[in-house]
């Protein structure tokens, strides 16, 4: 590790100065004035080992802002991402550029949840079963051996052959509760073991989110840690952290983990314990009660607290099936454990699974939610705090550091008040920049007249209404984001139609037909294309140029009022007699509204319209807040002034109270 540096603010002047070393190494650096200010920010926190919530807008340039005082600062770094392929960037890109215009030895390691890599072991393993659920996993898996055997690494996302969805991934790598640990014949080449040994003697270290949540609560149970101690933490997109913390410090048990327990028991046992015919019996059974488990809902989707699922009469015997069965397949894994380490973990699983769904069913802890969330193929048994800020405050008193929290979207109209309780930060300091782009010259906000009530039935149609004269206008080139699945497949239904109906043949992309990476090249390859998407498409997405110039929202993203975890924070609220819709409904749904209107301008060429279709916008008290929060644009009710936008003419707009207005 390096030693400490002072990073003077006459450093940072030069640094990001029209001449200086960013400017040499990259095309088309401009000088940000926001940016200059964020790294002054940011270097006096590092400094201080005090905690910065910063919040950058679009343009502002924040990671270039946040990495130059952190390799300079000569501390251990580490970086937390919102996912997976900002962590790569970071790695691959952003940090590389930064270290060699300013010329800092400082090394640099990648590292991600085990997951992510393959494991030899289960490699092995999955060669000398040769039966899986589908041809792609055969025919993908000569690809992974070949990968294993010379990769450095070993990280999945290396090998674009194979996509990261594909079921195989679940057969070639381990997971915290099946890992053998140093008992693995593999151990000495592991490429986790590599990655986190890495990790551990870097200066700056890449991380995800869910990464750096297991860790802090691996040491929180006195576990081995998986991240080194360091100086400095920098959390990017961190809008998203509440969410994930609230994941994190409650607990998980789904059905997947259920069948992948009941498919390595059988696995292991046709291995190591041939002659024992109860335990493939005892797995197989297993195998069929959690997948009951999972059909005593009849709906795709759905989330259900803990005390509304006494009304599903299927849910309660389906459970006690699976409790049923994993006690009787844990005694026979304890009766084979000897047999191998395979053998042995599964028995351990069974146990440790056994325990926390008997503390989910029947521990009624105050503090927690008790709910189930279902997916298509899966269903999980949720517990989650029902604040988070006690316990992440505790891991910022803990040890003397700098803790950076950084996103476009963390304030209403400046007022960072909403995620500081969130996340316990009351002591914080809290800045925000503007975006640097010109809103007012190169975006319009279009907020179409007469539109019926958000919750009526006829309110899809009419959004897909309302959008068709705009999408004709901006030639497509458009995303349709949505707040839920359901108006997401009824509008992509409808637009389908009228594109049939006006014989418009602009592409109609849907989310869902293929991986976010693969509909987002076709989208900008395209050209004209219109993608509907819902929650996917509302964060993490950047397309530059003309390929999107109109973003339709549908409504404001206030959360469903049912949900549980939002149902159970709003009763607390309520119960310590404050108004919940001011403090936490509003300002979740500003943030989020945040991140969707952010696809629109993502440089400062970029010119497009975004298109809010909500009339709360108008008819509510708190609409005119909400327009406060976005950028500060020019805008019309009049879609005659919309066409006139992308037809380039001149015109005074309708007035419309938005952004600093």
């Amino acid at each position: 590790m390096r030693t400490e540096s002072y990073i003077s603010m006459q450093d940072l002047d030069t640094i990001f100065s029209a001449h200086g070393p960013l400017a040499d190494a990259v095309t088309g650096f401009r000088v940000r004035q926001g940016q200059l200010e964020m790294a002054r920010a940011v270097a006096d926190a590092i400094e201080t080992n005090s905690v910065l919530i910063a919040e950058a807008g679009t343009g502002t340039g924040k990671t270039f802002a946040y990495l130059v005082p952190a390799l300079l600062s000569g501390g251990k770094v580490i970086i937390s991402t919102g996912t997976k392929t900002l962590q790569d960037q970071l790695f691959d890109r952003d940090i590389q550029v930064v270290r060699e215009a300013l010329k800092v030895p400082v090394t640099v390691a990648l590292l991600k949840g085990r997951a992510n890599y393959v494991c030899h072991y289960y490699l092995e393993r999955a060669q000398h079963e040769g039966r899986f659920p589908s041809r792609d996993d055969a025919r993908y898996l000569p690809l992974v051996a070949n990968f294993a055997r010379h990769s450095a690494t070993g990280d999945k996302s290396d090998l674009p052959a194979v996509p990261e969805n594909a079921s195989i991934w679940s057969y070639v790598t381990s997971t915290r509760e099946n890992c053998l640990g140093s008992e693995c014949a593999h151990y000495s080449k592991c490429f986790v073991m590599e990655a986190r040994k890495q990790a551990l003697a870097a200066d700056v270290v890449v991380v995800n989110h869910h990464l750096f949540f297991a860790d802090v609560v691996l040491r929180d149970e006195g576990v081995s840690e998986l991240l080194p101690a360091s100086n400095t933490v920098i959390l990017d997109e961190a809008h998203q952290l509440p969410g994930t913390a609230s994941l994190f410090f409650g607990t998980s048990v789904s059905t997947s983990q259920l069948i992948e327990l009941a498919r390595d028991a059988r696995i292991e046992a046709a291995a190591s314990a041939k002659d024992y015919a109860a335990l493939p019996a005892a797995a197989q059974a297993f195998d069929k009660a959690a997948r009951d488990l999972r059909l005593a809902f009849q709906e795709d989707s759905g989330r259900y607290p803990f005390q509304a699922l006494a009304r599903i009469r299927e849910f309660g015997p389906a459970l006690n099936a699976v409790c049923g069965s994993l006690d009787a397949l844990a005694a026979v894994l304890e009766s084979q454990a000897e047999r191998s380490e395979g053998l042995e973990k599964c028995w351990q699983r069974a146990r440790a699974l056994s325990e926390q769904i008997g503390r989910w069913r029947d521990h009624d802890d105050p503090e927690l939610v008790r709910w189930v969330e279902l997916f298509s193929h899966a269903l999980h048994l949720n517990a989650t705090p029902l604040s988070i800020a006690g316990v992440f405050q505790g891991q910022i008193s803990d040890r003397a550091r700098s803790w950076i929290f950084t996103s476009a979207t963390l304030s209403v109209g400046g007022d960072f008040s909403h995620y500081c309780t969130q996340m316990g930060l009351a002591e914080a300091r809290a800045q925000s920049w503007d975006s640097p782009f010109d809103f007012a010259s190169h975006a319009l906000l279009y907020v179409p007249k007469g539109m019926p009530a958000p919750n009526t039935p006829d309110y899809t149609p009419a959004v897909v209404a309302a959008a068709l004269p705009a999408l004709e206008a901006s030639g497509g080139r458009a995303f349709m984001l949505f707040t839920s699945l359901r108006a997401m497949r009824d509008g992509h239904g409808l637009l389908k139609d009228a594109f049939s109906r006006r014989k418009l043949d602009y592409p109609l992309l849907l989310q869902g037909e293929g991986s976010r990476t693969e509909l987002l090249e076709r989208f900008r390859r395209l050209g004209n294309a219109v993608l509907i998407g819902s929650q996917s498409f509302w964060e993490g997405v950047d397309v530059r140029g003309e390929a999107l110039s109109l973003v339709v929202i549908d409504k404001l993203p206030f959360a469903p009022p049912d949900d549980p975890l939002l149902a159970a924070r709003i009763e607390r609220i309520r119960r310590d007699g404050r108004n919940a819709f001011v403090e936490f409904q509003l300002p979740q749904a500003v943030i989020t509204l945040k991140q969707g209107a952010g696809r629109l301008i993502r440089d400062e060429t970029d010119r497009g319209v975004l298109m809010i279709c909500d009339p709360r916008l108008f008819s509510k008290g708190y609409g005119r807040r909400i327009l406060g929060s976005l950028p500060s644009m020019k805008g019309t009710r009049d879609i005659a002034e919309v066409s006139a936008f992308f037809e380039g003419a001149d015109t005074a707009y309708t007035r419309v109270p938005a952004g600093n207005e």
